[in-house]
């Protein structure tokens, strides 16, 4: 399993246990390109979850598509090994609102 499949079972082992509804959207055909790893949504609340594994940064377009779910008003994170932890309080927060 590359590092990167490693940090995407861990998010989504997370995002199970939150009880949120959630997808790998898929890029090839009619979908859109740069679209974040994985998307969602918990009470209500749209979210997006960049995986990347050790210092990777996202690219300029998964950056520009996570600037756009955000002017919308939804939520979008890039996660890596160092902050997981990100994606619990991620989704306590929006549990919350």
């Amino acid at each position: 399993m590359t590092p990167e499949a490693k940090v995407k079972a861990k998010v989504t082992a997370t995002l199970k246990a939150y009880g949120a509804y959630y997808f790998y959207p898929v890029t090839s055909g009619y979908g859109v390109s740069g679209v974040p790893d994985i998307v969602g949504c918990v009470n209500g609340k749209f979210f997006a979850i960049e995986c990347k594994a050790k210092s990777n940064k996202p690219t300029m377009l998964q950056e520009r598509n996570m600037q756009r779910i955000r002017d919308c008003g939804g939520v979008a994170i890039v996660v890596n090994e160092e902050n997981l932890n990100d994606v619990q309080a991620l989704l306590t927060q929006l549990q919350g609102e």
